[in-house]
């Protein structure tokens, strides 16, 4: 399956939890026996994982917010979402 087409509307798996953690004052990824601290800019994409918006959209979106090229966002956001597709994380 290819993780990463544009037109994958990505959603965080089942038991996968985004949430700030008051304890770490940061955001974490709470998996099934694992917990995740992602930086700032996969937080901004994780949050956009909603099962709604598409991968296309997502990237339009964040290189819109953050005035950057749409193809250097495009590769930032499809290694990102493949990368914790690949973990388990999000699905579609």
């Amino acid at each position: 399956m290819n993780h990463t087409g544009e037109s994958m509307v990505p959603r965080l798996a089942v038991g996968v939890r985004l949430k700030f953690d008051e304890a770490r004052s940061c955001w974490v990824i709470l998996a099934p026996e694992r917990v995740m601290i992602p930086d700032e800019i996969a937080v901004e994409i994780v949050r956009r994982c909603d099962g709604r918006s598409s991968l296309s959209a997502i990237i339009d979106e964040l290189a819109t917010g953050y005035d950057a090229s749409r193809e250097l966002i495009a590769q930032d956001v499809c290694e990102l979402v493949a990368e914790l597709a690949d973990k388990g994380i999000l699905t579609q």
